[in-house]
């Protein structure tokens, strides 16, 4: 693929993930048991984590806007009370976009602090040149924190923790340790090749990090409900880290040797990976690009 056809490709990308979206793209959602209190819930956005009990309804992550509807729908087959808190991974709109909504039905949002600073300001995705302008003052975050946060519901202890630089400067994961199952946000995109957001703070050495941090908290049972893609568990985290360091290194390597971009896209250093993880939001040479990218900005601060 040419540089020119790439560069002709990337609104077609932004068209994908980083434009607003309409109700002409609502998509049905899929309710997936997890346990027999947490379901996951998946559409256009964000996977959605969902905790029922009679201590009322928790979820992670809400997806666009104009999702609302579908997973309000989803919900009330679930529970009819309404959404308690409303945790999100992090500021992206396919996983905070009906925070206002979700709000303005009594839930209490909870995010790292960092959500809520860029959700509550204008923002600009440097990678696909998107802008971003402040979200409504009823979609911010209104419980925040630095490093971690617990809830005690339904008999669960739910563990929220922040992990640096992953996908952007805001992510959390999100443990429910008595369930034996983690959502992990947007750092975990299983079985496809990840966005990370350079301009909000995102590394993928702080991606790889994150996976580390996550691998040495769990099991061989624990369920991982990712960002994106299916339902996994430890082996499909293990794979996903393999891709990872396995791409970092390779495209580190080139760089150190003084190859240019093109010429690092011409070499093909993901190929060991594109048949699983090439075939999704970002294509190979788009991930290629990216990871120089960041890479490239890292040594430059």
């Amino acid at each position: 693929m040419t540089s020119t056809f790439f560069r002709l490709c990337i609104p077609l990308l932004v068209a994908m993930w980083l434009t607003p979206v309409f109700a002409a793209d609502v998509v049905p959602i899929e309710t997936v048991a997890v346990t027999s209190k947490l379901s996951m819930l998946s559409g256009r956005g964000g996977n959605v984590a969902v905790l029922n009990g009679d201590d009322g309804v928790i979820i992670v992550d809400a997806q666009y806007a104009s999702q609302y509807e579908v997973i309000a729908q989803a919900l009330a087959q679930m529970s009819a009370e309404p959404v308690k808190f409303l945790l999100n991974t992090h500021w992206h709109d396919d996983h905070s976009g009906g925070n206002e909504r979700m709000q303005s039905t009594g839930a209490v949002i909870v995010a790292h602090e960092n959500v809520r600073k860029r959700l509550s300001t204008d923002q600009f995705i440097e990678f696909f040149k998107a802008e971003r302008p402040a979200a409504p003052t009823t979609a911010w975050p209104v419980v925040t924190f630095q490093k971690d946060v617990t809830f005690h519901l339904n008999g669960e202890e739910i563990h929220v923790f922040h992990v640096r630089n992953a996908h952007t400067d805001g992510d959390a994961v999100v443990h429910f340790k008595n369930a034996n199952v983690v959502h992990t946000g947007y750092f975990f995109f299983h079985r496809r090749y990840p966005f990370i957001d350079s301009s909000s703070g995102g590394s993928i050495t702080g991606m790889i990090a994150a996976v580390e941090n996550i691998l040495a908290r769990i099991d061989g049972d624990t369920k991982i409900i990712p960002g994106h893609g299916a339902l996994t568990d430890k082996r499909g985290l293990e794979a996903y880290l393999a891709m990872l360091t396995g791409a970092h290194n390779a495209i580190a390597t080139m760089m150190v040797a003084g190859n240019n971009v093109e010429q690092i896209v011409a070499a093909q250093p993901t190929a060991a990976y594109d048949a699983v993880w090439g075939n999704s939001f970002l294509n190979p040479e788009t991930f290629v690009r990216l990871i120089v990218d960041n890479i490239t900005r890292a040594t430059l601060e």
